[in-house]
């Protein structure tokens, strides 16, 4: 496995849920992190207890390309290299085959698809350069199945297998791995009014961090492609 030590990861949508556990989990086992988010003063806030020379709280808006690349210059800036991204900001709506207004099928591709794109853009030159870069894309099972109404949400994390997939092949001779991270419903703010699976039976968030800070850690010879992660039985997965 790979040392922590001196390897610095970007964390994406950290302000809480997911995000939040990545970064906690990622900076406990000694990397250092770049945590962004739309509010950069309410990062600060909520990571104030592991404030240091390891972590780096700035502005992420998926929407904002000028965002990214002043992120990316940031976290360069502050740690001198980029040796992993997470792409983990994410929302969704209820956007339908029969229903839904056109800005909501928008907002769903510039969140969850095109900030993804154009993020891992911005920072491949800098993983290719490390050698031993890491992608962790935070998808769904919804990017492996349709299994509800909600077909905008179903289409863009489809969209992020492709995007995964895609990465993997043109970073794969520079040392780059992409990984696409699938879970069903996890206890978050995102899955608040879920009925048809109880809170206490969801993935937990910290669990989810675990894995993806696994993938980020795996040696080159050894890279995980896709993680599916079930809270309940499926035929299919």
């Amino acid at each position: 496995m790979l040392d922590p030590k001196g390897r610095v990861v970007m964390v994406s949508g950290a302000n809480r849920g997911i995000g939040r556990a990545l970064v906690e989990t990622l900076y406990a086992r000694g990397y250092a992190v770049s945590a962004g988010a739309r509010d950069a003063a309410s990062l600060e806030a909520t990571f104030a207890d592991l404030a240091g020379d390891r972590l780096l709280c700035a502005r992420y808006e998926a929407s904002d390309r000028r965002t990214h690349d002043d992120w990316v210059a940031a976290t360069l800036g502050k740690f001198g290299r980029l040796d992993a991204l997470v792409n983990n900001a994410g929302t969704s709506n209820r956007f339908s085959i029969e229903e839904g207004e056109e800005t909501d099928l928008d907002a769903l591709w510039t969140i969850n698809v095109k900030g993804p794109l154009f993020l891992t853009r911005a920072c491949l030159p800098h993983l290719k350069a490390s050698g031993s870069g890491r992608i962790v894309n935070v998808v769904s099972l919804s990017g492996k199945r349709v299994r509800n109404e909600n077909i905008a949400y179903n289409m863009t994390k489809h969209a992020m297998m492709a995007l995964t997939h895609g990465t993997r092949r043109i970073g794969w001779k520079h040392g780059v791995r992409a990984t696409a991270l699938c879970p069903s419903f996890v206890a978050t703010d995102l899955t608040a009014g879920v009925t048809k699976v109880a809170r206490e039976e969801m993935i937990e968030p910290g669990d989810l961090a675990e894995l993806a800070a696994t993938a980020i850690a795996l040696p080159n010879t050894a890279a995980m492609a896709e993680m599916l992660v079930n809270c309940r039985l499926e035929d299919t997965l």
